[in-house]
């Protein structure tokens, strides 16, 4: 007699990730993008792949509640990107 051995393996797909950008976010990109990335990623994550860095973000929405860039990501979320606000100087 043998001895079988299964291994179940568990078949993650992407999660789907829609990014709005606004403001200056815009220029020479998108307004709206959906993307797909591993399960449960930071906003940070998304921030890299679009070059942009912690400090150049005011404000980090997922679906429309205030959140930082070590916030989690799940499917079907929805992350707005605003920029700091810098007065223009005169």
């Amino acid at each position: 007699m043998g001895i079988k051995i299964i291994i179940h393996r568990k078949v993650m797909k992407a999660m789907k990730v829609q990014v709005k950008l606004f403001a200056t976010f815009r220029n020479g990109r998108w307004k709206m993008q959906e993307f797909e990335y591993p399960h449960d990623i930071p906003v940070s994550t998304v921030l890299k792949d679009l070059s942009l860095s912690e400090e150049d973000v005011g404000m980090v929405l997922v679906n429309g509640i205030h959140k930082n860039p070590k916030s989690q990501l799940h499917d079907h979320d929805v992350l707005a990107l605003l920029p700091q606000y810098k007065p223009s100087k005169h």
